[in-house]
C-alpha cells in the first residue's frame, strides 16, 4: 500500500513537473522567464520548455498593437484661451524586457507622457493655430514622445488627436466674434454698393447732360445756319428771326395740346396781328 501510494506520488510530481517545464506560448504573445528572481530569456510563440521549480514564467506580454485613450484634459493655449483635447496612441512592445524591467507600468506611463506633452505642445500656440494645425500638432507630439517610450521597449507607431474643442464660454465668444464680423461684411457690402450705384447714377447723368449739351449745341447751329440761308433768300434781316421763333413756339403749343394733362391752351392776344405781320412783310418783299 505505501508503495502505491508513493508510486501516485511519483505520477502526480511527473505531471506536475512537466506541466510547470512545458509551455506553449500563443501567436501574439511573448513569455518573461526568471530564474530564481533574475531575468534569462523571452520565450517565443510556439512550444517552450523550462527548468521547473527554478524557472518561472514573470509576466505574459502582448506584442500586438496597443490601442491606448488618453483622456480628455484642459490645456491653457498661448492667449490664455481654454481649450479641452483628448487622443488616442497606437503603440507595439518590441522588447518585453525592457517593458517589464524598464518602468512599473508602461501603459500608464504612455498615457501621462502623451498627455503632459501634448499640454506643452498647445500651451505654446494661439488658439486660432491649435484649431487649424491639428497635423502638425500630431507629428510634433509623435517626435517628441519617441525616444522617451524607445527606453521601456515600446514603438510609438501613431498619435492621433480626436478633439480640440475650445470651452463652453470660448465658443460663445467665438460665435460672438463671428456674428460680428458677418455683420461688419454685411455693411462694407451694402456700403460698396451703394457706393457703386451713387457712382453709375452720377455717370449717367453726366452723360445724359454731355449729350443735352451737345443736342443743344447742334440744335443752335442747326437754327443758326436755317437763319443764315433764309437771310440770304430774304432781304428782311428780322423776319428769319422772327419766322424761327414762331414756329417754335406754335411746336412747343403744339407738345403741349398732346400731354394727357393739358387742360387748356393759350395763345397770345396778337397771334393773328403777328402772323398777319409776317405774311404782309413776306408779301411786300
Amino acid at each position: 500500500m505505501e508503495m502505491l501510494n508513493i508510486v501516485v506520488i511519483l505520477v502526480i510530481a511527473i505531471i506536475v513537473t512537466l506541466y510547470k517545464g512545458i509551455n506553449i506560448v500563443p501567436q501574439g504573445e511573448e513569455w518573461v522567464v526568471e530564474r530564481l528572481g533574475k531575468f534569462t530569456r523571452t520565450l517565443k510563440p510556439g512550444l517552450n520548455l523550462i527548468i521547473p521549480y527554478l524557472e518561472a514564467v514573470r509576466q505574459k506580454v502582448s506584442t500586438r498593437d496597443l490601442i491606448l485613450d488618453i483622456p480628455e484634459q484642459e490645456v491653457i493655449t498661448r492667449d490664455n484661451a481654454v481649450i479641452h483635447t483628448n487622443a488616442v496612441t497606437f503603440a507595439r512592445v518590441t522588447n518585453p524586457r525592457d517593458a517589464i524591467y524598464g518602468i512599473e507600468d508602461y501603459k500608464m506611463a504612455i498615457k501621462q507622457l502623451v498627455m503632459t506633452t501634448l499640454r506643452s505642445i498647445l500651451g505654446e500656440m494661439s488658439l486660432d493655430e491649435a484649431l487649424s494645425n491639428r497635423e502638425h500638432i500630431k507629428t510634433k507630439l509623435k517626435d517628441s514622445i519617441i525616444d522617451d517610450v524607445a527606453d521601456w521597449g515600446v514603438t510609438v507607431k501613431s498619435v492621433e488627436i480626436q478633439d480640440i474643442n475650445p470651452s463652453s464660454s470660448m465658443q460663445a465668444s467665438m460665435e460672438r466674434q463671428a456674428a460680428a464680423e458677418r455683420e461688419r461684411r454685411a455693411i462694407e457690402t451694402t456700403a460698396e454698393g451703394n457706393k457703386n450705384a451713387a457712382i453709375l447714377e452720377a455717370d449717367g447723368k453726366l452723360a445724359a447732360a454731355e449729350r443735352e449739351a451737345k443736342a443743344q449745341i447742334a440744335l443752335a447751329t442747326a437754327s443758326a445756319e436755317a437763319i443764315r440761308m433764309i437771310s440770304d433768300n430774304i432781304q428782311d434781316k428780322e423776319l428769319p428771326a422772327m419766322f424761327l421763333l414762331g414756329d417754335r413756339y406754335i411746336n412747343s403749343l403744339e407738345q403741349i395740346s398732346k400731354s394727357d394733362n393739358s387742360k387748356f391752351v393759350i395763345y397770345p392776344a396778337d397771334l393773328q396781328g403777328a402772323i398777319k405781320g409776317m405774311l404782309g412783310n413776306v408779301f411786300k418783299k
